[in-house]
């Protein structure tokens, strides 16, 4: 190595000094230069360097340049890198020194000694950097990437949240790939023998979490079916809320108590999902029974009309009512009406605006909503036939 080389040329040079005031003297002098290129020429050096080449890039790239540099030190904390690096060389220069002042009071094997620590640690501290470097530049992919992704779906309708979550999910995922085999490369890890041992934890992992894969897989297909958005009121099963957020994993709804639910993605492949909000409409059914003396066809008209006087009901399409069957105390009509954009609360207050509708107006006009009734009576038994039937009952028993 270049530092056996110059340790020798060296020891060669001061072989011929003897003289304590000499050693003393090139002992003063080398940490006089260390000193001084350490602590004051190199942290100057670095800052002037690094003005230097900020207006030199302004000068001949213009902003474009520097939003870039912007860009990299909101990811890369360039300062602390910088005062890493210049920390690092003044550590060089310190075992240089040290190295140097041992050669110049003849210990020679101590030096000896300390270069060969320094061949060995100085490769396995390049990989260390060159690691280092790999993770900064995952961080700054990272960032670029969601970026770019973030700008392309702003400008195109046909890709939702979720799928770009996806995309996002799937690019960091590559990144990791791509950073890990050179992090291997560089320490010199046999990537055949990594990928093999992988392939056999990939069967045990699969054999094991068989579920957790199958809501990964749930998961990029509902980024590609795309049955429901995020803010959607949908119904999954037997549970309905609105959906707060699709994950690789798991859909999370917020039902109407305020609860948050969190389901498989492969329970939402194997069960019916109804989306309320695909359309933009929903139509609500009311049923209300009239009593068997009135007329069902102007129980309707009433009916549809105090639908079309409610608020929250939209008019297009106009209001429907239609007897449906006969009930046990009752005509069923059934009163249909549409809601635009269909939520939860809308629906509750277009149906409690419907029925107080429907029934002030049915009162106006003398028409009955009955109810089911039950009548309570009781037999009347004179005492003669009580005496004969104790009678019958006794002579039964002797029999």
């Amino acid at each position: 190595m270049q530092i056996s080389a110059v340790v020798t040329q060296l020891e060669s040079m001061l072989g011929d000094f003897v003289s304590t005031e000499i050693q003393i003297a090139v002992s003063l002098a080398v940490l006089i230069v260390a000193v001084s290129a350490a602590g004051v020429a190199l942290p100057r050096l670095v800052n002037q360097s690094r003005r230097l080449t900020a207006d030199w890039t302004r000068k001949k790239f213009g902003d474009r340049v520097a939003d870039g540099v912007e860009l990299v030190e909101d990811v890369v904390p360039l300062p602390q890198i910088l005062t890493v690096v210049v920390k690092t060389v003044q550590l060089l220069l310190f075992l240089i020194t040290i190295i140097a002042l041992l050669i110049v009071w003849g210990l020679v094997d101590v030096a000896w000694w300390l270069i060969g620590v320094l061949e060995t640690a100085i490769p396995t501290a390049t990989r260390i950097v060159i690691t280092a470097v790999l993770f900064i530049l995952a961080a700054l992919g990272n960032n670029v990437l969601q970026d770019v992704i973030s700008e392309f779906t702003t400008d195109t309708s046909h890709i939702s949240a979720h799928q770009e979550q996806i995309l996002t999910r799937v690019g960091q995922v590559a990144l990791i790939v791509v950073i890990s085999i050179g992090v291997l490369s560089v320490w010199d890890i046999q990537i055949g023998g990594v990928l093999v041992g992988a392939g056999f934890l990939g069967i045990v992992v699969g054999m094991a979490a068989r579920q957790t894969l199958g809501s990964l897989i749930a998961g990029f297909v509902l980024m590609f079916s795309r049955p429901f958005e995020i803010g959607d009121w949908v119904q999954v099963g037997d549970n309905q809320g609105i959906v707060t957020q699709i994950t690789i994993m798991n859909t999370h709804l917020r039902n109407f108590d305020g609860e948050h639910v969190v389901i498989p993605n492969d329970n939402v492949g194997e069960q019916a999902v109804i989306n309320r909000s695909r359309d933009g409409k929903l139509r609500i059914h009311v049923e209300v029974g009239v009593d068997y003396e009135a007329d069902p066809n102007r129980a309707a008209e009433i009916a549809r009309e105090a639908v079309e006087e409610s608020t929250f009901v939209d008019g297009n399409p106009n209001p429907q009512v239609f007897p449906v069957s006969f009930g046990g105390s009752a005509v069923d009509l059934d009163i249909r009406f549409w809601i635009s954009p269909p939520t939860p609360q809308k629906r509750w207050r277009a149906t409690a605006s419907v029925v107080e509708n429907v029934k002030a107006r049915f009162d106006t006009e003398s028409i009955s909503i009955p109810f089911p009734q039950r009548t309570v009576g009781h037999r009347t038994v004179d005492d003669d036939s009580v005496v004969d039937r104790e009678a019958t009952m006794e002579s039964t028993e002797k029999n």
